[in-house]
């Protein structure tokens, strides 16, 4: 497979285009106005309409190839189909408009193909494949391109949250549940937890990028009009050249070669968007955690640049965060869609394989703008550990009630212990001072250092170990 085309570059751009292949301000179309989140990331180029197109051309040239490794296409063949599938050389706008008669922009390009190889080379353009072993074949193409940009994020991120985690290894705060201060936690094992996730992710998108097949099966994958030209080719054994055709294509085009064609087993496309959906909600949960602690009220930690207002000069608001917020919303439900057109009908599916094209470009570009904003939100989130303490000790010791009882059960046994930090902690819920002061008055804690007892930075439990274990992992 050729480099010379991932989809990054400007090169087929063309005149008054944007580099994804959305015109400007022409004709009124698309140019991400709407789209902060995912405006000039990586993946916005990566899946436009030209390379979308030049995927479309290299699985073309790939197929051309093959078939010449085997002996059933010229040398020459592959090379003048090589060199004119080059998407700067066709109009797209063109071509998705005459698309609509097929319902494919496959059958068009066919045609426009065919006429810019020169005649002796011509019949070998597209031969013996169908338009969705093309457009299937360019979709993997596509999505393998953009996630390589997108794994580089992910491994930026994580690689900032395990310093953060780190070096916040032993900063307590306060843990939440429901909404509530419920026991202290640190922030390092905070970030551990969101590098995980993020690892996580990380893990599943590249699994998915290695096992992205090819698809070749011809009209209803069966690989009869391969069959049917290693035939006439005279091979003695046709079936056996179709399946390597298979083969060799897969390596041509740079993509896993698959067990079967998937017009109708759309595996490859569930599992995809299964760990794109996922990977934008790993993404969701830190910026979720983010958009809660860095509250006015709360204040314990910060985006580094914060993003203005348009009536109010004094706001630093959380933007990084609240676009992976909105991305997290996104998500499921393009995923949805996409694991919805897994019951497709007979070989070849009338609407279920057309849903997926927008839906999947859609899913692309939310993960590859989500692994962006992430990569940027965690190199410059700012942390306070003041803030940190300060709300520690807004419950005036209560966070620690569950350590109390704990210590005190061996002392006056677990009943009563609980019944006595319980009453305790009503009297400091109603104005009565901390919880070591309402807890003095019991004779039998006289000898007990309740002032240390209620110090929430000594109740962390297995923090510090859990966030050293979870940094082992690479």
């Amino acid at each position: 497979m050729s480099d010379s085309h991932d989809g990054h570059d400007d090169e087929h751009g063309g005149q008054g285009e944007t580099d994804d292949g959305r015109t400007g301000s022409h004709g009124g179309r698309d140019v991400g106005l709407l789209d902060p989140g995912g405006t000039d990331a990586p993946a916005e180029a990566a899946t436009g309409d030209l390379a979308f197109l030049q995927a479309m051309l290299d699985a073309e040239a790939a197929l051309t190839r093959a078939q010449a490794a085997l002996g059933l296409a010229p040398a020459g063949a592959a090379r003048t189909v090589g060199e004119a599938a080059r998407a700067d050389r066709f109009d797209a706008r063109a071509l998705a408009l005459r698309g609509r008669a097929g319902g494919n922009p496959v059958i068009p390009l066919v045609a426009a193909l065919t006429a810019a190889v020169p005649g002796r080379h011509a019949p070998y353009v597209h031969r013996g494949a169908t338009s969705q072993d093309l457009l299937d074949t360019a979709s993997m193409l596509v999505a393998h391109r953009t996630l390589g940009p997108v794994l580089d994020d992910l491994e930026r991120t994580a690689a900032a949250l395990a310093h953060l985690a780190a070096e916040y290894r032993d900063t307590p705060m306060p843990g939440r549940t429901l909404t509530q201060h419920a026991v202290p936690t640190t922030f390092g094992l905070k970030a551990a937890g969101w590098r995980s996730l993020v690892l996580d992710a990380r893990d599943r998108l590249a699994a998915v990028r290695d096992s992205l097949p090819a698809q070749l099966g011809g009209a209803a994958g069966t690989l009869a009009a391969h069959h049917a030209y290693a035939e006439a080719e005279g091979t003695a054994h046709p079936t056996t050249v179709a399946l390597d055709l298979v083969a060799a294509y897969a390596r041509e085009v740079g993509l896993a070669e698959p067990a079967l064609p998937w017009h109708t087993l759309r595996t490859p496309l569930a599992d995809l968007a299964g760990a794109l959906a996922f990977t934008v909600g790993a993404l969701g949960k830190p910026a979720a955690d983010v958009l809660v602690l860095s509250r006015t009220e709360i204040g314990e930690v910060s985006e580094g640049r914060g993003g203005g207002s348009s009536a109010m000069p004094h706001k630093a608001n959380p933007v990084r965060a609240t676009l992976l917020a909105a991305a997290a919303r996104r998500a499921p439900a393009l995923a949805a869609v996409l694991y919805g057109c897994v019951a497709a009908e007979d070989e070849r599916p009338a609407g279920a394989w057309h849903a997926e094209w927008e839906t999947l470009r859609d899913l692309l570009r939310l993960a590859g703008g989500a692994a962006r904003d992430a990569a940027e939100l965690v190199a410059g989130l700012q942390v306070h550990p003041a803030r940190m303490r300060a709300n520690l000790d807004l419950t005036d010791g209560l966070i620690v009630s569950e350590r109390l009882t704990a210590a005190l059960a061996a002392r006056l046994g677990r009943a009563r212990a609980r019944e006595l930090v319980s009453e305790a902690a009503h009297t400091v819920r109603t104005g009565g001072g901390t919880l070591a002061d309402a807890l003095a008055t019991e004779p039998a804690l006289a000898d007990v250092d309740l002032t240390t007892l209620t110090d929430p930075t000594h109740y962390t439990g297995a923090a510090a170990a859990l966030t050293d274990r979870a940094l082992t992992r690479p």
